[in-house]
């Protein structure tokens, strides 16, 4: 299936790049999330009469993505959870959760932009949680998890 892209996908391309995929990824994925369409000869005529448009959409977002990651500079992001004697949490953090605490804190995030390639975490002490803020942003958030006292 060939598609052309609207907008900017990871390992695929950009903006009015014509680009072979699986039917199932453009049908399930691409077409509707508004992220692709399909390579008529109509719809090629509509892209270019539209592109101007959505490469001013696309140079908004980056420009949005790069200045909430600028906010996110120097942040450090503190979560209490409850937890045994040696250090392993009862349950376990994750991305909504992250997300949520972020939010409080002052920096929407949410939670699909939040990336634990390792799982959950399980234990108290400091991590670093991945964010993907647009596709040509990325950064290392520092989670510092410590122990509930309140038990």
């Amino acid at each position: 299936m060939e598609v052309i892209l609207l907008q900017k996908v990871a390992n695929l391309g950009n903006i009015g790049d014509r680009v072979k995929v699986k039917s199932g990824f453009g049908r399930n994925f691409l077409l509707p999330q508004g992220k692709a369409t399909l390579a008529t000869t109509e719809n090629v005529a509509r892209f270019e009469a539209r592109r101007a448009e959505l490469e001013r959409t696309a140079q908004q977002e980056l420009a949005e993505a790069r200045q909430r990651s600028a906010a996110l500079d120097g942040f450090k992001l503190h979560l209490t959870a409850k937890a045994g004697s040696e250090g392993k949490l009862f349950g376990s953090v994750g991305t909504a959760d992250i997300a949520e605490a972020a939010s409080a804190a002052g920096h929407n995030l949410s939670r699909s932009e939040v990336r634990l390639p390792n799982g959950p975490l399980r234990v108290l002490g400091e991590h670093s949680v991945h964010l993907h803020l647009h596709a040509d942003v990325d950064l290392e958030l520092p989670v510092l998890i410590v122990a509930d006292e309140a038990g």
